[in-house]
């Protein structure tokens, strides 16, 4: 599943194709994805001129005067700026034409991923209760000490909890407790100011380091430029379950924790 980096990957090479463009029509060649795509997006998008594009959490943002689509790229969605003579493929599912003459093309093989509208001056209801964003100032280790007291989960279920913080999923969350240095079996409730301190720095760095290099190159994810990530050749924990640690040596344990794989130092993660 694309991630943060991937996402934010994602936003930055549709950026400088989509903005100020103005969306001439919408082709949707199905009614749904994950969810049925609301009538307002092929009735309110035309016309429109596209103002900006966010990323809040894994959901990106097309922002016009009349609201916002609002899209997610479930477990193998892309997003492409491709000429209008680009043959349509399996699983295109959703075409935005743009008045530069190129089309944005949405890809999703396993329809996991959304198309939805989020009307002007409202936040829609997926994006209602969300945590901070881990590269704002507001996520910090004092964050993440306050809302663990008194919980009993291990901190990595605690550190994907998107109430807590947004967009850590399980590849990046294995990368920073593997860097900070912390058990992902360790209780949340259990783990001092400045253990997480270190947790949120580590958090920090891992994903704007991903985000500078593309993202992973796991499974489906490719970037808007049609060019893979490259973030996973310096994947540490992730993946090398059995393998020694790049630290001591001893051979990484493997288990699933809150139902995702999940690899760690027996030695080095307390």
């Amino acid at each position: 599943m694309p991630e943060l980096p991937e996402v934010e990957t994602t936003r930055a090479g549709l950026a400088p194709h989509v903005l100020g463009r103005r969306i001439t029509g919408v082709v949707l060649r199905r009614p749904d994805l994950r969810w049925p795509i609301p009538d307002e997006v092929g009735a309110m998008l035309p016309g429109r001129r596209i103002e900006a594009i966010r990323r809040r959490a894994k959901y990106l943002l097309l922002d016009t005067d009349a609201g916002s689509a609002l899209l997610h790229l479930g477990m193998s969605g892309s997003l492409r700026v491709l000429g209008p003579d680009v043959p349509v493929r399996a699983h295109d599912h959703v075409d935005l034409s743009l008045d530069s003459g190129q089309v944005l093309r949405f890809n999703d093989p396993r329809r996991f991923g959304c198309l939805l509208w989020q009307p002007a001056g409202e936040t829609h209801p997926l994006l209602r209760d969300l945590g901070p964003e881990p590269l704002d100032d507001s996520f910090d280790g004092d964050h993440l000490f306050l809302a663990s007291r008194g919980r009993r989960a291990p901190v990595k279920t605690f550190l994907m909890d998107q109430r807590i913080v947004v967009g850590v999923g399980n590849i990046y969350a294995a990368e920073a407790l593997f860097a900070a240095g912390i058990s992902p079996l360790r209780e949340a409730g259990r783990i001092s100011r400045e253990r997480y301190a270190r947790l949120a720095a580590e958090v920090k760095r891992i994903l704007a380091h991903a985000i500078g290099r593309g993202g992973t190159t796991l499974r489906d994810f490719i970037s808007p430029d049609g060019a893979p990530g490259y973030f996973e050749q310096e994947l540490t924990a992730y993946g090398r379950g059995g393998q020694p640690c790049p630290n001591c040596g001893t051979p990484l344990r493997s288990a699933l924790v809150g139902q995702r794989a999940t690899v760690w130092c027996p030695r080095c993660q307390r």
